[in-house]
């Protein structure tokens, strides 16, 4: 059994929110192209205060994602809708600034919030929805060993252009299968 940082991957590490952190994510939210990729209802700008205001709850799990080498905040991840009784979890990821997006920043976030939702929480399956547009979301998840599970034709409106908006989920048999997790502690 080999010595593990759940917090931390190669580059990035989990940090809780601090009160700075609000400005940040706020002026993430200003980048047209970053909200594009993160949400699919309408883009608006959010302040300050309206991070400050958001809360975790008993079903959801968030964590700032910062640099290991200079603590820069470099973006979110989080599980949210856990259905404890289901064992599963939806998961988002978020790199805010564009020049940290292509850095491998999105792989090692990704691959800590599997880890920690199947060791630390013990959840059996993890989903997510990505819009048909955001390759490199795709192949991030296809490389973590997430499986399309559907598409939902046509559902997100960009413009005046229409995208599928693409389901995906990863079991924790899967992930544990994988040659890069094995040897994790609690894998069988």
């Amino acid at each position: 059994m080999r010595d593990m940082d759940l917090f931390s991957g190669e580059w990035l590490r989990f940090a809780a929110v601090r009160p700075d952190d609000a400005a940040q994510l706020s002026v993430f939210t200003e980048s047209y192209d970053y909200m594009r990729n993160v949400d699919t209802e309408y883009a608006v700008p959010q302040t300050a205060e309206f991070f400050e205001q958001a809360e975790n709850g008993k079903n959801t799990i968030e964590f700032m994602l910062r640099t290991i080498e200079d603590d820069r905040l470099v973006g979110f991840a989080a599980l949210h809708g856990i259905e404890w009784n289901n064992r599963s979890s939806r998961m988002a990821v978020g790199i805010g600034h564009p020049s940290d997006r292509g850095q491998g920043y999105g792989r090692d976030a990704v691959a800590m919030l599997l880890r920690y939702a199947f060791l630390e929480l013990n959840l059996e399956r993890i989903s997510l929805e990505v819009i048909a547009y955001n390759e490199a979301a795709i192949r991030t998840y296809l490389g973590a060993g997430f499986v399309e599970e559907g598409r939902l034709r046509e559902a997100v409106l960009r413009g005046r252009k229409r995208y599928d908006l693409i389901a995906m989920g990863l079991l924790s048999r899967e992930w544990a299968a994988r040659p890069e997790n094995a040897g994790e502690e609690g894998v069988s």
